[in-house]
């Protein structure tokens, strides 16, 4: 049987470890896939990096066009990335009728309902395995393997470069600054790391895991999203003393008034497994109605692991191109005249426990005044923590810490209760404020 031939856009840091993986792995892919897979054509501005890396076997252009117009090519991988000329790729070569491969989470976190109708029109596939938490099969557990379940919520750690600096902090009491000057000097971080550290990046990823959970347009736009950059080595510090630690998760959850999609730092129990993923890792947690908790962990980056979700998206087309259409899984899991309208929830509308540090006068009274004023908005503590002033600020200090731990209550509420805290002349910094997740 003819192999299947692929053209690939992009043969940078994941496209040199597909390549690579694919040569490699060759025999054993093709007794999975059915018949050969075999990357053909490669496009790259730079043809003689790229020629380097694929020896004189494929034909290698500078102009991506010229594969997609190539009529011997099957299947695309869009390995470029952004949201600009990859978006036109993407839709140009749907419209010549060929399946894309894609890596790209920012483009179908913005682009995606746009791009899975056009390939839905056309009758081709647009698989992104590897767009989401890297080597971990998380797209095909969601959209196949607990397809029998109602998704009530995921959380994920789906960002390893955040992972790793917060992992840092904890172990080496860093502030936030320091570990993020090591993290780029070890490679863990870009060189401009605003994706990743102002949580942009995990919200891509969780906006298209939303998507497949609950059977909604991919909405990045309605998602809250906050970074890590004002967390320091001090809340991570009372964390541990309380017994949390504190993790950047991508959130979705499915509640009565609609559909939850936030990316922030979270206080996570300890004894919790998500909780204990450190490093690079990634970690997704899923809650299913009739499966219960499960837990896909592994490398959520870097150009193998990223290669193999690639491949195995190349061997799924492969094995299922001649199938009818209407007989494919959906691009989300659900039927496409079957999604839902459910809103998704502004943050002021979500229900959470916090983790507040306060900054006060050490003198009578304040905690009084700060318990009154939770009190008066229905608000319960959980667990408090002071500390001797002495150990926050030296010996004669006049300042403490003062750290709360509340129940649940609705984000509008807590908002304007700090409001009314913060405008207390006891009150001396601006207060720190982590949401809680159990993931009981």
């Amino acid at each position: 049987m003819k192999p299947v031939q692929v053209g690939l856009l992009g043969i940078g840091t994941v496209g040199s470890g597909v390549y690579n993986v694919l040569k490699r792995n060759q025999a054993e892919i093709q007794r999975r896939a059915g018949r050969a897979i075999e990357i053909t054509m490669v496009a790259d501005l730079d043809v003689e990096r790229a020629q380097a890396v694929v020896g004189g076997a494929v034909r290698v252009v500078k102009d991506a066009r010229e594969v997609i117009a190539n009529p011997g090519i099957d299947i695309v991988i869009e390995l470029i990335g952004g949201y600009g000329v990859a978006r036109t790729l993407v839709m140009e070569a749907i419209a010549a009728g060929k399946h894309v491969v894609t890596a790209n989470k920012a483009l179908l976190a913005v682009h995606g309902t746009e791009i899975f109708a056009a390939a839905h029109e056309k009758g081709v596939m647009v698989a992104f395995e590897a767009a989401v938490a890297g080597g971990i099969p998380i797209i095909k557990a969601l959209r196949e393997g607990l397809t029998a379940n109602s998704i009530q919520w995921i959380a994920g750690i789906i960002n390893g470069t955040t992972n790793f600096i917060l992992s840092e902090m904890r172990d080496k009491g860093l502030d936030f600054d320091v570990v993020l000057k090591e993290a780029q000097r070890l490679g863990y971080a870009e060189a401009d790391p605003t994706f990743d550290i102002e949580g942009v990046d995990a919200a891509h990823k969780a906006t298209i895991m939303s998507a497949i959970a609950f059977g909604v347009p991919v909405q990045f736009d309605k998602a809250y999203v906050e970074g890590i950059t004002k967390l320091s080595a001090t809340d991570i510090e009372y964390a541990e003393q309380l017994g949390y630690r504190i993790k950047l998760l991508g959130i979705t959850k499915r509640v009565a008034g609609g559909i939850e999609l936030r990316v922030h730092p979270c206080l996570v129990p300890a004894k919790r497994l998500i909780a204990n993923v450190e490093g690079a890792m990634n970690a997704v947690v899923v809650q299913g109605d009739a499966v219960g908790t499960t837990l896909y962990y592994g490398k959520g980056a870097g150009s193998e692991p990223t290669a193999s979700a690639v491949i195995a998206d190349l061997v799924d087309i492969t094995r299922l191109h001649t199938t009818d259409a209407a007989n494919r899984v959906p691009h989300l899991a659900f039927q496409p005249d079957q999604m839902s309208g459910e809103p998704v929830l502004p943050m002021s509308e979500v229900v959470t426990s916090y983790y507040l540090r306060l900054r006060v006068s050490d003198q009578a009274g304040v905690l009084a005044k700060v318990a009154g004023l939770l009190a008066n908005a229905g608000i319960s503590i959980d667990a408090m923590l002071q500390r001797e002033a002495s150990a926050v600020g030296g010996a004669g200090s006049t300042q403490t810490d003062l750290i709360l731990l509340t129940h649940t209550v609705r984000e509008g509420t807590m908002n304007d209760v700090i409001a009314q805290m913060q405008a207390l002349p006891t009150v001396l910094q601006t207060i720190t404020r982590i949401r809680k997740e159990e993931l009981a």
